[in-house]
């Protein structure tokens, strides 16, 4: 397929039984949805399970689907209530496991801010080193802050995108992102100095 082919022409294709379009938006996305998933789930081993439902949720859903929004966002945003789904059905659970309290936000918090220090095995030093730093950085941020840089940063999502990804005004994932940055550059000004 032309690489010219828009994400939201590949879904429509898919919608009406094209294989190969979905094989393309597959290709086009899986890193970036697996990192988002990566960086926002607290445990390591349900990652690839939000990924594969989300993917599967996707095809259940592509009748139904109409380009309102990008592609991308679309896709985003089916992780994102999976991922909230599964955080809802574990939060007992998993705030026992941690020490806090039932609150779900306060469990979403604390769970991604532990997720923050996984790494993989075969990850080399230096790498691990920058990831560490970088976790760490991200880490100290509110959810919501962490949550628009991932997006922005890591998945190259654009502003718009953001907003309809997490159901807030563009002004607000504006303000997060700049008080975000603001916060990793004190951090690592605070550490030079």
């Amino acid at each position: 397929m032309p690489t010219t082919t828009t994400d939201e022409e590949l879904m429509l294709r898919y919608r009406d039984g094209d294989l190969r379009a979905f094989e393309e938006l597959y290709g086009r996305h899986r890193v970036g949805l697996y990192r988002f998933i990566a960086w926002r789930s607290p445990r390591v081993d349900w990652v690839d399970e939000i990924v594969q439902d989300s993917w599967a949720n996707l095809h259940h859903a592509r009748n139904r689907y109409q380009p309102d929004a990008s592609f991308r966002t679309y896709l985003y945003q089916i992780a994102r209530n999976r991922l909230l789904d599964l955080l809802r059905q574990q939060a007992p659970l998993l705030a026992a496991e941690l020490g806090t309290g039932t609150d779900g936000r306060d469990v979403f918090d604390a769970l991604a801010d532990a997720a923050q220090d996984v790494q993989t095995p075969d990850a080399a030093l230096a790498t691990k080193q920058r990831n560490d730093s970088l976790h760490q950085a991200l880490a100290a941020l509110p959810s919501e802050q962490k949550e628009a840089l991932v997006l922005h940063q890591f998945s190259g999502m654009s502003l718009a995108e953001i907003a309809a990804v997490v159901a807030a005004p563009v002004e607000t994932v504006k303000s997060r992102l700049r008080y975000a940055m603001r916060k990793l550059r004190e951090g690592s000004l605070s550490e030079q100095g």
